[in-house]
């Protein structure tokens, strides 16, 4: 099968229709929604679905066997975070803070597209290492925290400087404050940067996503299959369905954003395409050497194609204020959602069978 007709098929799936149709309903300015309460628990759910699986399958596997696979998706998230903050920085031009913030976003993962990533190999009949969900779980934080910490450490040294130089500060220039500092203001400003990556790192990893995530893969593993045999109807049956309803609630907030693609820029656009495309075929043959199944491949390609459209934003608006939200919403939302699961998924599916063949 090429891969044009796999994307032809894909597209006819539940959930991608359900996307499609979201979009539509939006571009038609219909008034469906999602009720508030509805579009609540669904994160919650599919977090907790994903997590139990992986945690039963990590009991199963053993916990040695899932330590490489995390210590080399922890590696290459960071790797690969860096470089986009070169391309986008020297090649895009975008500022400083722009370019951090969308690195993280494409840094980061997305727990939504994997969710849709298990159900295109359940309608391949693929199997994959559950214990990805644990990599699902440790990637959602990291490449966010590395580069707050960057921004942080950056405003730090640019305040350092500028006191050896001049003995105040200028913070419009460095972090859009009013005020200048004497010198005894680089210990407060040390203070400050230290209590706020402190306050990120916490909120990193006590977020609601996380906890979910985390707590779920922990009960997986200490019910095992045995004892998750007692809620398999309610998170193995009722998995795909809900989700598509969450794709259709996606479908209608990316219509709302396909306005503003326009504005993002060619070269964005472009990035937004090529970068997963190259970092989702390069997780593909690295999960490959490390001897994962076929489609434990492409799920780790996904895990590093993928961009955080929902963790990132709500980290982000606060940790990196001056960072423009327009960019990295749209660009992971509006471009890069819907292309990894119309098209990125069926790529890497090609890639994996030459490998595995």
């Amino acid at each position: 099968m090429d891969t044009i007709s796999l994307i032809q098929g894909n597209i006819l799936t539940p959930v991608v229709l359900f996307f499609i149709l979201g979009i539509v309903a939006t571009r038609v300015k219909s008034d469906l929604k999602i009720p508030e309460a509805i579009s609540s628990i669904l994160p919650i759910y599919l977090l907790a679905a994903i997590g139990l699986h992986g945690g039963v399958e990590m009991r199963k596997t053993g916990l040695e066997n899932v330590a490489i696979p995390i210590l080399v998706a922890v590696v290459l998230a960071i790797a690969l975070t860096v470089y986009h903050y070169q391309i986008l920085r020297r090649l895009g031009k975008f500022n400083f803070f722009d370019s951090y913030a969308l690195a993280s976003t494409y840094g980061s993962v997305g727990a939504i597209t994997f969710s849709v990533g298990l159900i295109f190999l359940r309608n391949l009949n693929i199997e994959s290492e559950g214990f990805l969900a644990a990599v699902l779980a440790v990637l959602e934080p990291v490449s966010l925290t590395f580069c707050i910490f960057m921004v942080n450490r950056s405003i730090l040294k640019q305040k350092k400087s500028q006191i050896s130089k001049t003995g105040t500060v200028n913070e419009k220039e460095v972090s859009k404050q009013s005020n200048d500092r004497d010198t005894n203001s680089i210990v407060d400003a040390a203070e400050e940067t230290s209590h706020s990556m402190r306050k990120i790192l916490h909120d990193s990893i006590t977020g609601k996503a996380i906890i979910i995530l985390l707590g779920s893969i922990v009960i997986g593993y200490l019910i095992g299959e045995h004892g998750f045999a007692s809620i398999e109807p309610v998170f193995e049956d009722m998995f795909a369905g809900a989700v598509a309803i969450f794709l259709l609630e996606m479908g209608l907030v990316a219509g709302q954003r396909l306005g503003e693609v326009k504005k993002v820029g060619i070269f964005l656009l472009g990035f937004a395409i090529v970068v997963p495309t190259i970092n989702g075929i390069l997780g593909v043959v690295v999960a490959y050497l490390m001897g994962l199944s076929m489609g434990g491949s492409i799920m780790f390609g996904l895990l590093l194609g993928s961009a955080s459209f929902i963790a990132a934003p709500a980290v982000l608006r606060t940790a990196v204020p001056q960072a423009n939200p327009s960019l990295y919403i749209t660009a992971g939302l509006g471009i890069t959602f819907p292309y990894n699961i119309i098209a990125l998924l069926p790529i890497m599916y090609i890639v994996a069978s030459k490998l595995y063949a």
